[in-house]
């Protein structure tokens, strides 16, 4: 019987916890009202006088200048030609990074724009026929890229190197055989003296 008693008081208890917790009061928010006027009469205050300007045409002004300027716009594509000297790099089939056989022609060619500081160089990115051509260019412009920071990494200049990807739309050679595609995956070198 003990046990059916507490339990009972402890469910009332619980349902009285409920319900003080439930209907707790809030407090009432009164607003303060300002005294009602005394027979003097509410005036507005005077709106400010101005006076009309002559109208004077603005010069126009200039549009506005960053703090940093521009970078110059590489020449047009046009203008590099071939260079013996420079010798192009070959990537495997789906991959820009470079090859270990890559690197001395690297270092040759570095060795070219050091002792040209003046030339410009162009990066071509090349691919062979096979995926559509979206993905070769985008491969493309992948291989010019990691040729571009492989120089930039070994001391050529960042603003004399330009890239741009042909994907596989300027082959070295036709035929439809692994050899010649190996030969179609490449970075090519062109340069324009300054």
């Amino acid at each position: 019987m003990m046990c059916g008693k507490s339990r009972r008081a402890g469910f009332a208890l619980l349902i009285l916890a409920l319900i003080l917790v439930g209907c707790a009061k809030r407090p009432q928010l009164v607003q303060a009202q300002a005294p009602a006027p005394t027979g003097a009469a509410v005036t507005e205050p005077a709106a400010p006088v101005v006076s009309p300007q002559p109208a004077v045409p603005r010069a126009p002004e200039p549009p506005p200048t960053s703090s940093t300027p521009a970078a110059p716009m590489p020449p047009p594509v046009k203008e590099f030609t071939e260079v013996v000297a420079l010798q192009d790099i070959y990537f495997d089939f789906d991959r820009y990074d470079i090859r270990p056989d890559a690197v001395s022609t690297l270092a040759a060619n570095v060795d070219w724009m050091k002792s040209n500081p003046g030339a410009l160089i162009l990066i071509e990115g090349h691919c062979d026929e096979r995926g559509t051509n979206e993905y070769n260019l985008a491969l493309g412009d992948r291989r010019a890229k990691s040729t571009m920071d492989s120089l930039v990494a070994q001391g050529v200049a960042a603003d004399r190197i330009t890239i741009i990807s042909y994907g596989e739309e300027r082959p070295v050679c036709a035929e439809h055989t692994e050899t010649c595609w190996s030969k179609n995956r490449r970075a090519h070198f062109l340069a324009k003296v300054r």
